[in-house]
This record gives C-alpha cells, sequence and structure tokens, in this order.
C-alpha cells in the first residue's frame, strides 16, 4: 500500500469538537479544587499539547500542586461532557464515506479518551484497530514518532502520507515527519498553520477535493 496514500487525522478539533467541552471540563475541575487559575481563560496556545504540559503551566500559575487525583477526576468529568454534549465536527463523516484509500487517527491522547470521543460520535466503527496514541509511545507532538508509526504500522511511506490537524504542534510533527499536512482552521487561525508548512482549508467538506487532488494520495489504477 505504500504507494497508494495514507490520510492520518488528528481527533481533537479534527474529528470531533472537544476542545470547549475539554476546557470546560478543566475549568469545573479546578473549580472542584478551589483552584484559580487566568491562565484557563485562553488554553488556545496549549492545542493539542500533552495534558502534562499544560498542568504543569496551571501549577506555576496558580502557585498550587494539584491533587494526586486530579488527572482521573478530570478526565471522568471530561467523558461525562462527552457522554452528552460532543458532536462529531460538521462535515468529518461525508469525508469518510467518500474516502477511497486508507485513513486512521494519531492523537496526543489516551486510546480511552479517543475511544471514547469516537463512539459518543458514532464514528468508533471507521477507525477500529486504526487508532494511535502518544501515550503507547511516550512521545508527544511536535516530536515526528507518532505519525512515523502511524503510517509505518498502516504501511504506508512517509511522503505518500498526508495529516490533517488543527493545532501548530501537530502540523509541527507532520512536517518534520515528512509528510503533507492540511490544517483544518477558520480564516482566523489560518496563519498561524500555513506560516509553519500546513495547506489551511475551512470547513471540513472542503477536504474531500483536497485530497482528491493530491497526487501523494491519489489511489492507482
Amino acid at each position: 500500500m505504500g504507494t497508494n496514500g495514507l490520510v492520518v487525522f488528528d481527533c481533537d478539533g479534527v474529528l470531533v469538537e472537544s476542545e470547549e467541552l475539554s476546557n470546560r471540563a478543566l475549568r469545573e475541575s479546578l473549580t472542584a479544587c478551589d483552584i484559580r487559575c487566568a491562565l484557563v481563560d485562553d488554553l488556545s496556545p496549549f492545542r493539542g499539547a500533552k495534558l502534562a504540559i499544560v498542568l504543569a503551566a496551571i501549577e506555576a500559575e496558580s502557585g498550587v500542586k494539584l491533587p494526586d487525583d486530579f488527572v482521573p477526576a478530570f478526565r471522568a468529568r471530561m467523558a461525562a461532557l462527552f457522554e452528552t454534549d460532543l458532536r462529531a465536527v460538521d462535515g468529518i463523516a461525508e469525508v469518510l464515506r467518500d474516502l477511497r484509500i486508507p485513513y486512521c487517527v494519531a492523537s496526543s491522547g489516551p486510546i480511552e479518551k479517543m475511544k471514547c470521543s469516537l463512539r459518543c460520535c458514532g464514528l468508533l466503527e471507521q477507525f477500529e484497530n486504526r487508532m494511535f496514541s502518544s501515550y503507547d509511545l511516550g512521545s508527544w507532538k511536535p516530536a515526528p514518532d507518532l505519525f512515523l508509526h502511524a503510517a509505518r504500522t498502516m504501511g504506508a511511506e512517509p511522503a505518500c502520507t498526508v495529516v490533517v490537524e488543527d493545532s501548530p504542534v501537530g502540523v509541527q510533527a507532520a512536517v518534520a515527519a515528512g509528510m503533507r499536512v492540511f490544517g483544518y482552521a477558520p480564516p482566523e487561525r489560518a496563519a498561524e498553520l500555513a506560516t509553519i508548512g500546513a495547506r489551511v482549508f475551512w470547513p471540513m467538506r472542503a477536504l474531500s477535493e483536497l485530497l482528491s487532488c493530491d497526487a501523494s494520495t491519489r489511489p492507482e489504477i
């Protein structure tokens, strides 16, 4: 399959509309611990980052060490919100339906979070046995390891792989892996991704045409 191409999707913000819910769960979890931190009012600089980096920044700004059970409590609160409120990115179901080449998902989040997110949005079946997590490798974006591992496991060469990302660290990881990257971002965030190597598109339905015109992912006839 190496010459036939591969599409690697990020999960949060690309397949599912999880950012606002994740941030809400974080704020609620901090409030439950009586921790106040102005940083969480704008978490956009941490989009796609490892959770430990976000929490370390919160501890540094607040001057308070988070309790040992903070992460599992936060993840449980987030999962509960996902069960009731999480939605798929508008247009992603059509994009997946129209794809004629292999695809997978590679995320900085744990596998269980991915499974929960995709199940809540009715997308889990499309990605069964094609989910890759930084937690399994111990390597997070912007390092290229996750994308390289996903491509290697799926039998694709980096040059024949396209990554779909919405975060700067994800774009940087794809570029470092030697892969083409399509950046999913609204006009106000387009420059943020374009300047570091992404071909930016919006809305999600536009991805189908981009992929059909991309030589590296065009199926062989």
